[in-house]
């Protein structure tokens, strides 16, 4: 079977899958999991095929005219380089393992059919945008994870939590794609085709007349779609979906479209110096902001959710000096630690009960309940948090070798003011994200108080996806040489100064964290001895805060919809002080940080407050005006009838006389109109 063939089928098998899935969930249901992962298993093993096949050589590429449209072409087409093909690879992996999670994660779920019918749909989706050498076609899949991820986050709809989470995810991604569509036109217009091939063939030649407006109209599609400021906020929200869901949209699809995008087209953004700077200050922002709210959190998942947003920012950075292969390279790091991050973070809400740290730092022995959990995500932490010899170390220190050769000028690809950017930011990003990797370790598995309840092992459907994504964690960053040539060919390795730089900032991140975790245990160890009330009389401001805002946040996360449906029972959430590192280290930053920075609140009053309003008075001037009208002419017209009904009597001397009253009036009118003019 050609390669080709091979690349055709990656996509359509989870689509089959899925519409076989949707069709036969409720009369067959017996056939729901075989449906769910043998066709992404199956769409795994070919893209690996493909890979193989490929090489990291010349790329694959086919096209047959869709439909002819008058001006420019709309191609069913394929472009399959070394990006691609790895990329693919990583989408069709986690996939699989997201798969086989959720047979066990969602065994009682009764809407699990249509779950991964989706989900399937979702991979089908990104696969597509992967493999696409069409601008509309690659828009196709762009558009469909949209919906899935509507439908997938909001699967609890019966909380409004999810509800919400689901429209703001699905608006605000929208509100990215109105100019990302824009920008697509534009580009095909100047190149005269959506075919990718011929793009950069006219980039290439100078083809492009408004290369920075295009650029821009892009970019504002890519950070809606991949969660960068200002668009970002959707997903932290998108934790109220079933945790594999999470790990799906952050490992490889949805999120890692956007940055695919533009390394797909990533000469359309380095032909304008501006985009290049305005998408390093969006990255800045991102990864330094994100990491700040990652340490306020209390959600382990909403901790997970600002992290990916964070490691997005790295990828954009890249991009910022012009670097894909660093980008990639970090993109395919990230998907498997993330991956294994969530679907651990998922084994520990179902041992533990609750999506809660602080309720975890009060449980004592969860890590020896889930030591398959423990180990896995501790290894995956150290990968996040940029430790040699994990995979992040080398993806992340890709990122800061290409950031400073731009800003000491040794790449022309893009302006040295970028680089700073992305170097400065980096540097300080990895402390951060060093501080909240330990956080998230300490409060869940350094917890101390009373024992964590024991509901045995979990299934090996959960355990065994956890040690398999754990290999990447660790060895895929040695893979740096050779994965390189699947690329651009530049060097992906760390140099002495950059690994300085960041391992550095990390252990002194690391090392700061843990300090003050042991100095908040001994504060709470001993608050609870003089009772609630003169603990509470005793203690700072500052600490009574924590107290209540941590117990509140702990009751909550305890009745969140996914504890719910996937623990056995649900333990009482311990009550009492917790021990958060985190309040400390950001200070009076804390309480702005846990907030997101209240950028939800000023999009209410910038943007959703003016929509409310100006809806209130459209529905007036409806209301009152409009329907003034539209009552009037039919109050006038039953006015008429009412008075035209008196003369229909029914009486036929009535009538009689009406008519010969009007022949009298007549016949006088007529007498009088010829003396007149008689007369004249």
């Amino acid at each position: 079977m050609s390669t080709t063939t091979l690349a055709v089928l990656v996509p359509l098998l989870p689509f089959l899958g899925a519409v076989a899935g949707l069709l036969l969930g409720r009369s067959a249901p017996g056939f729901v999991r075989p449906l769910a992962i043998l066709p992404t298993l199956a769409a795994a093993v070919l893209a690996v095929t493909v890979a193989v096949r490929q090489g990291g050589g010349q790329p694959i590429s086919t096209a047959t005219e869709l439909t002819p449209t008058g001006s420019v072409p709309i191609d069913l087409s394929l472009y399959i380089d070394g990006f691609a093909a790895l990329v693919a690879v990583l989408v069709g992996v986690v996939a699989t393992c997201v798969q086989l999670y959720s047979t066990a994660y969602l065994r009682e779920d009764p809407r699990y059919p249509s779950y991964a019918a989706l989900v399937s749909l979702f991979t089908s989706a990104m696969l597509l945008v992967v493999y696409s050498g069409d601008l509309m076609v690659l828009l196709v899949g762009w558009e469909v994870m949209g919906i899935c991820s509507y439908f997938l986050v909001g699967h609890y709809w019966e909380t409004e939590a999810a509800r919400s989470a689901s429209l703001k995810a699905f608006l605000v991604t929208k509100l990215g794609d109105v100019p990302f569509l824009i920008g697509l036109f534009a580009l095909a217009t100047d190149a005269g085709s959506f075919r990718i091939t011929k793009i950069l063939g006219t980039v290439a030649a100078g083809g492009l007349d408004h290369p920075t407006l295009i650029a821009l109209l892009l970019l504002a599609g890519v950070a809606g779609k991949s969660a960068q400021f200002p668009l970002h906020t959707w997903l932290p929200d998108a934790m109220a979906g079933p945790t594999p869901v999470s790990a799906l949209i952050h490992a490889a699809t949805m999120v890692a479209a956007g940055v695919y995008f533009i390394a797909r087209l990533l000469p359309v953004f380095t032909a304008s110096a501006a985009a290049l700077v305005v998408m390093a200050v969006m990255a800045a922002v991102t990864m330094v902001g994100s990491a700040l709210a990652a340490l306020a959190q209390d959600d382990i998942k909403r901790v997970l959710a600002y992290s990916t947003i964070g490691q997005l920012a790295y990828m954009t950075g890249a991009l910022a000096v012009g670097d894909r292969g660093a980008a990639v390279f970090h993109l395919l790091s990230h998907g498997a630690f993330k991956a294994l991050l969530f679907l651990g973070a998922g084994v520990i809400i179902h041992a533990a009960g609750t999506n809660s740290l602080a309720a975890m730092s009060r449980m004592d022995g969860l890590a020896k309940r889930i030591p398959d959990a423990f180990w896995t995500m501790t290894i995956a932490l150290l990968a996040l948090a940029a430790i040699p010899p994990f995979a992040g170390f080398f993806s992340k220190e890709a990122v800061l070798v290409a950031a400073e050769q731009t800003a000491t000028g040794h790449s022309d690809l893009a302006p040295s003011a970028a680089g700073w950017l992305v170097l400065i930011a980096g540097v300080l990003t990895a402390l951060l994200t060093a501080a909240y990797a330990a956080r998230l370790w300490l409060m869940a598995f350094r917890g101390r108080g009373a024992a964590a309840p024991d509901h045995g092992k979990e299934p090996f459907a959960m355990t065994g996806v956890l040690w398999l994504l754990a290999v990447p964690s660790v060895a895929f960053g040695l893979a740096a040489d050779s994965i390189a040539d699947w690329f651009d060919g530049r060097a992906l390795t760390p140099t002495v100064a950059t690994s300085v730089l960041g391992t550095g900032a990390a252990v002194i991140g690391a090392m700061l964290t843990y300090a003050l975790w042991q100095r908040a245990t001994a504060k709470t160890a001993t608050a609870p001895a003089a009772g609630p009330a003169t603990a509470a009389a005793e203690q700072p401001a500052a600490v009574a805060a924590t107290v209540s805002a941590a117990t509140a946040a702990a009751e909550s996360a305890a009745e969140t919809p996914e504890v719910a449906e996937v623990t056995h029972e649900h333990p009482t959430v311990p009550a009492g002080p917790a021990a958060d590192p985190g309040r400390a280290l950001l200070g009076p930053l804390h309480r702005h940080a846990a907030d997101g920075f209240h950028l939800d609140a000023v999009y209410d009053r910038l943007f959703v407050r003016p929509v409310r309003a100006a809806a209130h008075l459209v529905s007036f001037l409806d209301r009152e005006v409009v329907d003034t009208y539209v009552r009037g002419a039919g109050s006038g017209t039953r006015l008429l009838g009412g008075l035209v009904r008196r003369a229909q009597t029914g009486n036929v001397q009535s009538y009689l006389s009406a008519l010969l009253a009007g022949a009298v009036v007549l016949a006088i009118a007529t007498a009088v109109l010829a003396n007149v003019n008689a007369g004249s």
